[in-house]
C-alpha cells in the first residue's frame, strides 16, 4: 500500500481549504470595502458627520470671516469623506461631459460658503457695487455677478489680506464642489429627483423672474448650504477638463482629493442659475468658461482649508 497517496490527499485538501479561505476573505474584504465607502446618507447622518468632524479637530460647524462694518462672510464645515462623483449613465438630463462616474476621496474636512457671497460682502471688500442687476432696487444680500474667475482672484486677494481668517480662503475644487453640493445624497438634486420640488430649494427659470434673489431665500441642503442649485453659476478653482476612467478594479480605484487638469483655456462652473432650467441646476451638471468674461448669471461661493492640526 502506497503511504504517500492519504498524505497527497490531504495536502490537496489542505490547499482547496486555504484556497476557498482566501476566497471567502477576499468577498469578506471587497463586501467591508464597499460598505465602509457607501457613502449616501441622510439628513440626520449628514449632520452628525458635521458633529463629528468639528469635535475631531476642536473648530466650530459654522464660523465667519468678519470683514469689518457689520459684514461678514458665513463658512459652514464639511466632513471629509468618499462619494461616487458625476452622472450615472441614464441619469434624465445627463450630458457626456458628466461622466464617467469615478469615486473620489475628500481627505480633510473643509469650510465653505454657507452662502453665495453678495453684493453687500463684493462691495465692503472691492469697494464698488458689481452686477448687471444693480439698476434695479439694491439688495446687498443678492448674490453677486459679472464677476469673473480672475475678479474673484482679487476679491479673495484683499480678503486674505485683512488677516481675519487663519488659513486662506479660496474657491473649492469641483470635487468639493460637488460633495459639498450633495450633502450624502446620490440623486439628481441635493434633496430627490423629483423636478417638482426643485422651487423649494432653487432659483431657477420657473420662478425667478429672470433676476437673481437675495441668498438664503430657499431651502438649504443636508449640511446647511443654501443656493448650491440656481440663484447664480458659481466659480469652481479648477481647469475645465473630461473626467477620466480609472483602469483600476472599482473596489479598489478612488482619486484623492482631484484638481482638474494642470492647464487649460476655461474654468468650471457649477450649480445652475437663475436662467437655467431645472436640467441645469443637477448635482452633477457641469459648465464652462474662459476665466475673464462676466455674466450676469455667474457669481461664487468662498472655500476655507483647515489647518493642520
Amino acid at each position: 500500500m502506497d503511504d504517500a497517496a492519504p498524505k497527497r490527499r490531504r495536502g490537496m485538501l489542505g490547499f482547496y481549504v486555504a484556497a476557498l479561505a482566501l476566497v471567502a476573505l477576499a468577498g469578506l474584504g471587497a463586501w467591508l470595502w464597499t460598505a465602509w465607502t457607501n457613502w449616501q446618507f441622510d439628513e440626520h447622518e449628514a449632520r452628525r458627520r458635521q458633529a463629528e468632524a468639528a469635535r475631531q479637530f476642536g473648530v466650530p460647524v459654522e464660523t465667519t470671516v468678519d470683514l469689518g462694518g457689520g459684514v461678514a462672510i458665513d463658512l459652514v464645515l464639511i466632513p471629509a469623506g468618499m462619494f461616487d462623483m458625476g452622472s450615472p449613465e441614464g441619469e434624465a438630463g445627463r450630458t457626456p461631459d458628466e461622466g464617467p462616474v469615478h469615486r473620489v476621496r475628500i481627505s480633510r474636512p473643509f469650510y465653505i460658503g454657507k452662502y453665495e457671497v453678495t453684493q453687500e460682502q463684493w462691495e465692503k471688500v472691492m469697494g464698488e457695487r458689481r452686477g448687471g442687476f444693480q439698476t434695479r432696487p439694491y439688495n446687498p444680500r443678492h448674490p453677486v455677478e459679472n464677476v469673473s474667475w480672475a475678479d474673484c482672484q482679487e476679491f479673495l486677494k484683499k480678503v486674505n489680506a485683512l488677516g481675519k481668517v487663519k488659513g486662506q480662503l479660496r474657491l473649492p475644487t469641483e470635487a468639493e464642489w460637488e460633495w459639498a453640493c450633495r450633502a450624502g445624497t446620490r440623486t439628481r438634486f441635493c434633496f430627490g429627483d423629483d423636478d417638482a420640488r426643485l422651487g423649494d430649494c432653487a432659483w431657477f427659470q420657473e420662478n425667478s423672474g429672470s433676476m437673481t434673489h437675495p441668498v438664503g431665500g430657499k431651502l438649504p441642503n443636508a449640511w446647511g448650504l443654501h443656493d448650491c442649485c440656481g440663484n447664480v453659476w458659481e466659480w469652481c478653482s479648477d481647469y475645465w477638463g473630461s473626467y477620466v476612467a480609472n483602469p483600476w478594479p472599482a473596489v479598489f480605484r478612488y482619486s484623492r482629493d482631484p484638481r482638474g487638469p494642470i492647464s487649460g483655456s476655461a474654468r468650471v462652473l457649477r450649480g445652475g442659475a437663475w436662467d437655467c432650467s431645472s436640467r441645469g441646476c443637477r448635482s452633477d451638471f457641469r459648465s464652462t468658461t474662459g476665466p475673464r468674461p462676466r455674466d450676469g448669471d455667474v457669481g461664487f461661493r468662498v472655500a476655507l482649508s483647515l489647518p493642520a492640526p
